[in-house]
């Protein structure tokens, strides 16, 4: 099939496209100008890569055009971000991907298979593991933002017939992901380790996330594409919880040497636990994550060479 991959120059996106291309599919990718590709060569040269801006109608509806399916990991904020200027955040990213979808609805689009966020739309757990009935009630923008796409998918598809499939992704880690950037603990973590530098925790390191290796995560979203359950939302993640705390003394543990730390106050959009519960999609996908956290920091590091990323793009 042709699929369009919005946002396939990013962590997430590049690994998406190497499975796409050894599948045997063809590809095409979205992505701002200037973005540093993170595919590697042999990927790039098999790759159409299209530069726009994803809040331009047209460009987004000439790249969605000739496409069958489309997976939409697009997002011009982060949690922090959304919360500082959530009308940009609901410009760029809610009523860009309705304009997204008008033209996929124009274009004939099989499928949209939508990366949203199991970390923040469900805001302060009521119970832990978090399935996909718990309440939605996010406490950021960022998280609100992603709430209201997937009901403007599941509007879509009432309306028009078009098929989606919802991921929630926990929290991804693994090579390429930016250490430069403001979110990944893992990667950012990990990265200042290697410098020797001091980690920055916000708290006191007992906050609890799911942390899934991007290997896991690409092999849910590949198996999105044939699904044709009744079920259009799930969680993707471990579904099991590693504390800050836990992860810097896997790191040490790794690496062979102390890491230095300093606890800064704790920030009121961070939620004390989140690990999802992960049945749904092991059920319906006959899928479930193959790498546990601390082999997939030791296949980050292996996999980079153990050298430290000073990257700022």
């Amino acid at each position: 099939m042709k699929i369009l991959v919005l946002g396939g120059g990013g962590f997430i996106g590049s690994h998406l496209c190497d499975a796409l291309l050894s599948a045997g599919h063809q590809v095409r990718v979205f992505e701002y100008p200037g973005i540093k590709p993170l595919c590697p060569p042999e990927s790039l040269r098999q790759i159409e890569w299209v530069e726009g801006d994803f809040t331009n109608p047209v460009q987004v509806d000439n790249a969605v055009r000739d496409c069958e399916i489309v997976y939409h990991l697009v997002s011009t904020t982060l949690p922090k971000s959304s919360n500082d200027n959530p009308v940009y955040d609901v410009e760029a990213n809610v009523v860009a991907t309705i304009q997204m979808l008008q033209s996929a609805c124009r274009h004939r689009i099989n499928k949209i298979i939508f990366a949203s966020s199991g970390g923040t739309v469900y805001g302060i757990p009521q119970q832990i593991p978090i399935a996909e009935e718990h309440p939605t009630n996010p406490i950021t923008s960022y998280g609100i933002g992603k709430l209201a796409i997937e009901k403007y998918l599941h509007l879509f598809y009432t309306l028009h017939g078009l098929e989606y499939c919802i991921l929630r992704l926990a929290n991804p880690y693994g090579e390429r992901q930016r250490a430069a950037a403001s979110q990944g603990a893992v990667a950012v973590f990990l990265n200042k380790a290697l410098l020797g530098e001091t980690i920055e925790i916000w708290g006191d390191g007992s906050v609890i996330r799911d942390y899934i290796y991007i290997a896991d995560v690409i092999s849910a979203m590949l198996k999105a594409v044939p699904y044709q359950g009744e079920q259009r939302i799930f969680n993707v993640g471990a579904g099991l919880g590693v504390s800050l705390n836990q992860m810097l003394a896997d790191m040490e543990n790794i690496l062979g040497k102390t890491v230095n730390r300093v606890h800064l106050p704790s920030r009121n959009f961070d939620v004390p636990t989140n690990v999802l519960d992960i049945r749904r999609i092991q059920q319906a996908f006959d899928w479930s994550p193959q790498t546990d956290f601390e082999a997939g920091i030791a296949l980050t590091l292996s996999r980079v060479g153990k050298r430290p990323s000073q990257s700022r793009d």
